[in-house]
């Protein structure tokens, strides 16, 4: 995999593959960088921040994150972008630098993606409580195609909506392997008294 050039936008959330994260965008480092992927179709990274806040000096991000596509955007009023981000692919950042206006600018390389595998029958209750959850709160809520039948759809979307510390959330995203992310999330139904 060859190093690529890649905007950091650090955040107190984690974005994984194919989730939707909202923004709203009013710093100008990032309003630069959004119209700039706008113009050039070109993703930006989302990281969790490591040390620092989202807002003011640059902050410290986790090695491991996503690349995030901008799905659709609008302009409620001058000065603020609201970003509708889609997550894309992992990536892993190998080295960083700030520059001037406080924006990280990474050397990064992609992450193969975790190939489709089917939902394992002990593991069918996670997409039962998923599948609830999306009818709860709304499939606009998440991107389309939705594949209750694939386990690393399913636990990603799981650990990218389960009430759990950030954290927990990164070393979901820098798990591997996706059964073990499952028996996590399992788990964590299971002591929440959702699952058996």
């Amino acid at each position: 995999m060859r190093p690529f050039e890649l905007p950091l936008f650090p955040l107190s959330t984690v974005l994984f593959p194919g989730g939707v994260l909202p923004l709203k965008v009013f710093e100008q480092r990032y309003m630069d960088m959004t119209k700039r992927c706008l113009q050039d179709d070109s993703p930006f990274g989302v990281c969790l921040i490591k040390e620092g806040a989202e807002v003011g000096a640059a902050a410290v991000p986790h090695a491991i994150g996503t690349l995030a596509r901008i799905g659709n955007w609008d302009m409620p009023q001058l000065g603020v972008l609201n970003v509708r981000a889609i997550g894309v692919q992992r990536f892993q950042v190998l080295d960083y630098k700030a520059q001037e206006d406080g924006l990280l600018l990474a050397q990064a390389i992609k992450l193969p993606p975790e190939p489709a595998l089917p939902l394992p029958p002990e593991h069918a209750v996670c997409a039962a409580v998923l599948k609830h959850i999306v009818a709860h709160v709304g499939e606009e809520k998440f991107e389309p195609p939705f594949d209750f039948d694939d386990a690393v759809w399913v636990s990603y979307r799981l650990a990218e909506i389960m009430p759990i510390k950030a954290t927990a959330k990164q070393d979901m995203l820098e798990m591997n392997d996706t059964l073990i992310r499952l028996d996590v999330l399992h788990k964590f139904l299971a002591q929440q008294g959702l699952a058996t």
